[in-house]
């Protein structure tokens, strides 16, 4: 069996996930060129090239995929390993990489990541906000937030934030005034509606109403569909149409009257956000700290 330096795959790992040697030399505590230096040497050990490498990016190759799909959970259970030898598990020390959608890294995730990391001074949080669904361990992610309907059926969820939600129609009380106020959905194809498209999917986020049995579905089509909600809130103040979004994120706008209630009697309900993650099995600290933290704080934030 061919010998080598366990930092080597680790760099080599590291290199795939951020998809350059540069990207992944500001996650690790080395430089490009040294990581550069561990794939050679580890090339050399193994007899394979495993990175195939251009000015402008790197790619493994079939057999580097094919040993970073072996070696990456190796080196997971043995970095928990060591966290839960030298580790003191009260006092958990390390970097907790989330990755989380937009509206949960601005409205749901701030008060509880600072609770958190004013509880365990050890822990560095690092979030990526993104609204596609990814494969959080191939983004150099521990853990992710997404809704329940979004969560692959492999992975192990506990709910965080608000376990109720409300999907809020709303507009400018200019829009209203020219444009007259809807009171049933399918009035809302006579309406400008301001749409959402996820960035990854390139879906356009539908409108979805339910009431005694029966489902009604809107397309919100209309001037302007955008994939940021900050874009989408500033054109329905400014009157452009009907916003459908989070109320958490129209709750301001609607408490100065910027934006005033549309169809309340057919808001509907739906579940807050999961944390969720691989395996309980050799957690690494920081992540069995904050897993542990958000179901204590369950009852709290359950509102």
């Amino acid at each position: 069996m061919p010998e080598f330096d366990l930092n080597d795959a680790a760099h080599l790992v590291a290199v795939a996930e951020a998809g350059g040697f540069r990207a992944a030399a500001q996650r690790r505590t080395a430089s490009a060129s040294a990581l550069s230096e561990a794939v050679r040497r580890l090339e050399e050990a193994v007899g394979a090239r495993l990175l195939n490498r251009t000015t402008r990016s790197v790619a493994l190759t079939e057999a580097g995929a094919r040993f970073v799909d072996r070696v990456r959970p190796a080196l997971a259970e043995i970095a928990a390993a060591l966290d839960g030898v030298s580790g003191d598990p009260e006092r958990p020390t390390g970097t907790l990489r989330l990755n989380v959608p937009t509206f949960v890294a601005r409205h749901i995730l701030p008060p509880i990541a600072t609770a958190f990391l004013k509880r365990h001074p050890g822990v560095r949080m690092e979030v990526m906000a993104q609204d596609s669904f990814v494969d959080v361990l191939a983004e150099g992610c521990d853990a992710g937030i997404r809704y329940e309907e979004r969560l692959a059926l492999d992975v192990i969820a506990t709910p965080i934030g608000p376990r109720r939600q409300r999907f809020v129609l709303a507009a400018a009380p200019s829009y209203l005034a020219e444009r007259g106020t809807p009171a049933h959905p399918r009035d809302l194809v006579r309406h400008d509606r301001i749409g959402h498209r996820f960035t990854g999917s390139k879906a356009l986020a539908i409108w979805e109403f339910e009431r005694d049995g029966e489902v009604i579905r809107v397309p919100p089509e209309g001037p302007l569909v955008a994939s940021t909600f900050e874009m989408q809130i500033a054109a329905a103040r400014g009157g452009l149409g009907i916003i459908g979004h989070f109320g958490e994120a129209l709750a301001a706008d609607l408490a100065s009257g910027a934006l005033v209630p549309v169809m309340e009697d057919w808001w509907q309900e739906f579940s807050g956000p999961m944390l969720y993650y691989q395996s309980r099995r050799l957690m690494p600290a920081p992540l069995r700290a904050f897993v542990d933290f958000v179901k204590s704080e369950r009852p709290a934030a359950a509102d």
